[in-house]
């Protein structure tokens, strides 16, 4: 009896080995082929190699993706990868491929691997599409997540408009998007064009999904990892950290022109939750007026979406005191920089291009604080996010999660820039305790959404 019993029981420990869909977790990957799969766009080699999916980089040819022949929307996603170093990588989700968005370019979310001292390896890059949605920058423990040279564990969950991803158990990225809600899975080979680069690998294996009864696997999240939202409603962690639309997508409540009693009778227009401040050919305040918020604010963090249109100007302005010019032109305050620099001439202006986009207008120029990189702009037409941070003295600006000026608008080094600027005729410039929040109206078209503020 005790022979049977024991009988039975490796069989059905044998037989629960042998389906692990009974879990709910299934193998993406055979091992075996690539009978589920489709390659897609480049010509990197492909091949199958002790159980486990080899990319090999190939010069001149464009991004190389396996994909699979299905469709996934809400599921956690597991692998294991191991890329040679120099060499970018990564896997698409919730991706498309279709003849009319630019002849079957693959689109869609992509999960970062890569061996760069930028180490960005678990954020989530947007392919052929928007560009970086959620980089490392404000995630130091999950920069360290990635180990070059080694196996790497990845973990990707999908669930709703909620994106999370995690390597080696560290929750890297904590993004809260809703363009796309389905599509493939693909296995990257990036693009090179550099003949060194050329025969270098990336492997996966353990390839598994698990597509039903997600909520109680989802891993916990790590409350010291950001979460950045690109939907139109605040999510209800941010509205548990304090923060509050500051226009509510419809109407003027809270805004007036900054040298007005009331909002703009022209000069701006509200449809389909954007402000657009409308053409005016350039004139400065001309036409609506710049607006501002009827609150002052002095310890805050400021999240504005905007989009620019070829050759524009404006800017996002913080501690301004309406009162100080009467005149002509703009109110006066710190300026968060919004330009189109190819197209506009104030690029070129000022000192050392303290005038571009990002920049602390006319007095700090705007750039990549944590790598060599570019500053990150996604361009004209696109969306862009700045983020201002204020905590007494210290200041810094953000350009789409990665960023760009710091200071401490209290010291020496701060007077010292304003006395050589346009603004040191006006007194305590940009040292006030309080201020009111504006956007320009610079004469060009410029649009703006999902504004939102918490203060501190």
């Amino acid at each position: 009896m005790k022979f049977q019993l024991l009988t039975l029981f490796l069989c059905a420990c044998l037989s629960s080995f042998a389906n692990p869909s009974e879990d709910g977790w299934e193998m993406l990957f055979n091992g075996k082929d690539f009978s589920n799969f489709e390659q897609l766009n480049g010509e990197a080699t492909y091949l199958v190699q002790d159980g486990a999916m080899v990319g090999i980089s190939k010069l001149n040819t464009p991004n190389s993706f396996m994909a699979t022949k299905k469709t996934y929307s809400d599921f956690i996603l597991e692998f294991d990868v191991l890329v040679e170093n120099g060499l970018n990588s990564g896997v698409q989700f919730r991706s498309e491929s279709k003849a009319d968005y630019r002849d079957y370019r693959v689109h869609g979310y992509q999960c970062e691997i890569e061996t760069s001292s930028r180490k960005w390896a678990g954020g989530v890059y947007d392919e052929a599409r928007r560009g970086w949605l959620y980089p490392l920058t404000r995630n130091e423990k999950g920069r360290q997540a990635f180990v070059p040279g080694e196996w790497n564990q990845y973990r990707i969950e999908a669930v709703g408009p909620y994106i999370r991803t995690f390597v080696n158990g560290i929750q890297c990225a904590n993004l809260v998007d809703d363009m796309t809600s389905e599509g493939f899975i693909a296995f990257q080979v990036h693009g090179i064009g550099k003949k060194e680069q050329e025969g270098k690998t990336v492997q996966w294996k353990n390839i598994r999904i698990k597509t039903k009864d997600l909520h109680d696997a989802l891993m916990p999240v790590d409350g010291d990892v950001p979460e950045i939202s690109y939907i139109h409603s605040l999510t209800t962690q941010e509205i548990r950290k304090g923060w509050r639309m500051l226009w509510d997508g419809e109407s003027t409540k809270g805004w007036r022109g900054a040298k007005l009693d009331h909002f703009p009778e022209k000069g701006w227009v509200m449809e389909d939750g954007t402000l657009k401040v409308l053409s005016s050919g350039g004139a400065e305040s001309r036409n609506g007026g710049d607006i501002v918020t009827i609150d002052t604010y002095s310890n805050f963090e400021l999240s504005v979406d905007f989009k620019i249109t070829k050759g524009a100007n404006s800017g996002i302005k913080y501690f301004v005191d309406p009162e100080l010019n009467k005149g002509q032109g703009s109110a006066i305050g710190l300026e968060f920089q919004v330009l189109d620099d190819k197209n506009h001439p104030d690029a070129d202006q000022g000192k050392n291009g303290n005038r571009t986009v990002g920049s602390l207008y006319d007095l700090i120029r705007a750039e990549n604080r944590q790598s060599s990189r570019g500053k990150n702009f996604k361009g004209v037409g696109n969306w862009n996010n700045a983020r201002i941070v204020v905590k007494g003295g210290q200041v810094e600006h953000w350009l789409n999660h990665v960023k760009v000026v710091e200071f401490d608008r209290h010291s020496q080094l701060f007077a010292a820039l304003v006395e050589k600027s346009k603004y040191e005729k006006w007194e305590n410039f940009g040292r006030l305790a309080e201020g009111h929040i504006l956007l320009q109206d610079h004469g060009d078209e410029v649009h703006f959404k999902n504004i939102k503020i918490r203060e501190f």
